[in-house]
C-alpha cells in the first residue's frame, strides 16, 4: 500500500474535519430548532438542572466546537469541548441503556468523542486556520490528544459533579 502524500493527507483530513464538524454543529442547532423549551424540559427530566441553562450550553458548545473543528481553529480545544459534551450525554442519557445505540446506548457518544480525540491527535492539517497562524505544530500528536482528553474528561466530570441531579427512581 502506497503512503499518502502530504497533499492527499491534508485533503482527507480537511474533508473529515469539515464533515464531522458541520454534522456536530448541526446536532447543536437541532436542539434550538423550533425553540429550546423542549430540549430544556428533556435536560430537566434527566437531571441536568437547570435544564434551560444546560440546553443552551450544550447547543452552543456543539455549534461552536463543530464550527471550530470544521475551520481547524484551536482544534485540540474544540475537540476537548466535543469530548466533554459527549461524556455528559453518554453518562446522563445513554449509560443505563448499555453500549449499543440501537437500544439508545452510549456507543454513539463514545464514537463521536473518539473521532474528536483522533482529530486532536492528528492535528488540523495543513489546510486549517491553526496551520495558517502556526498553532498546528505545537498542538499536534500527544499534546493535542492530551488536551482533548484531559480537558474534555475533566470538563465533563466537573459539569456532572456540579449540576447532575438524577431523578429519584420510580417506586
Amino acid at each position: 500500500m502506497a503512503d499518502l502524500t502530504a497533499t492527499e493527507f491534508s485533503f482527507v483530513l480537511l474533508a473529515f474535519r469539515v464533515i464531522f464538524g458541520l454534522v456536530f454543529a448541526a446536532h447543536g442547532w437541532a436542539k434550538r430548532k423550533g425553540g429550546i423549551d423542549g430540549t430544556a424540559a428533556w435536560f430537566d427530566s434527566m437531571g441536568m438542572k437547570p435544564g434551560r441553562v444546560h440546553a443552551q450550553l450544550a447547543s452552543l458548545t456543539e455549534m461552536g466546537t463543530g464550527i471550530m473543528l470544521a475551520l481547524g481553529v484551536l482544534t485540540s480545544f474544540a475537540a476537548a469541548g466535543v469530548v466533554g459534551v459527549m461524556l455528559v450525554a453518554g453518562y446522563t442519557s445513554h449509560r443505563k441503556a448499555g453500549f449499543f445505540i440501537v437500544k439508545s446506548g452510549w456507543e454513539y457518544t463514545f464514537m463521536v468523542a473518539l473521532m474528536a480525540a483522533v482529530i486532536a491527535g492528528l492535528g488540523p492539517g495543513d489546510w486549517s486556520i491553526d496551520a495558517g497562524i502556526g498553532l498546528d505544530e505545537s498542538l499536534n500528536g500527544f499534546v493535542g490528544l492530551a488536551i482533548a482528553l484531559v480537558l474534555g474528561v475533566a470538563g465533563g466530570i466537573g459539569q456532572l459533579a456540579a449540576f447532575y441531579r438524577p431523578p429519584a427512581p420510580a417506586a
